[in-house]
This record gives C-alpha cells, structure tokens and sequence, in this order.
C-alpha cells in the first residue's frame, strides 16, 4: 500500500501530461533559432543527403529570411562553400568562405573537414588572405 502522499508526484505528472495530447508539436530548434532556421536546417540535410542543388537553394534561402545568430550564418555560408566545392566551382566556393570570415574572422573547419582535399586548400587559401 501506498502512503498517502507518495502517490501525490504520480498524480501531479499525470494531470501534466492530460493537458500534452492535444499539443501541436513544435520544433524548439526553429524556436530559438528564429527566422531562416527552417531552411539552413534543411540545406544542411540536402547536402548531407548529397543533393547540392537542394541544399544550395535551401542555404541562400536561409541568409535571404535573415538568420539572426552569427553562428547559424557562418554555418550556411560554409555548406554554400562546401556545394560549390563538391562541384568544383572554385570561385563561388572562395567567396562563400570569405563571407564566413568575415562575419566571423576566428571561424575554423571542423578537424575532419580542414582535410577535406577539394575545400580545405581553398578555405587555408582564404584564411591566410584573411
């Protein structure tokens, strides 16, 4: 038998949860990042998926609907960086690079992508310009 308020945290999460079914479901990423989050997230997921031309439109769409943390525009600039590079657009990729330095002049590629041989000579290239 249970004591008489051990039951009490049970009913009290199960009266919570009630009122969680009827709930629309929201992305707190898209929350918090706000205006173009949606797209840089899913420019990211089409490059991943391989799919540059997808994940091109997606990227400038993002910039475009004005991303408001820093981070997030140096990371779209980056995979804008990395579609073009995959596509052997040196130029394009160059400047997306030197967009990212710009707002961000300490940005560095992860270990594994500063290996990359297509993008990591031209990021080093843009970095040393820098």
């Amino acid at each position: 038998m249970l004591k008489p308020r051990s039951w009490l945290p049970w009913a009290a999460a199960l009266v919570l949860c009630t009122g969680c079914a009827g709930m629309k479901e929201y992305n707190p990423v898209t929350l918090i990042e706000g205006k173009g989050a949606s797209a840089l997230s899913d420019g990211v997921k089409s490059y991943d998926d391989g799919n540059y031309d997808k994940a091109q439109k997606s990227l400038h769409s993002a910039l475009e609907q004005g991303l408001s943390l820093k981070s997030d525009q140096v990371k779209a600039h980056k995979y804008l960086a990395f579609t073009y590079c995959v596509n052997h657009r040196e130029r394009p990729c160059r400047e997306e690079f030197k967009k990212a330095l710009e707002i961000d002049p300490d940005f560095e590629l992860e270990p594994a992508e500063a290996g990359h041989p297509l993008w990591g000579p031209v990021f080093r290239s843009v970095k040393t310009r820098k």
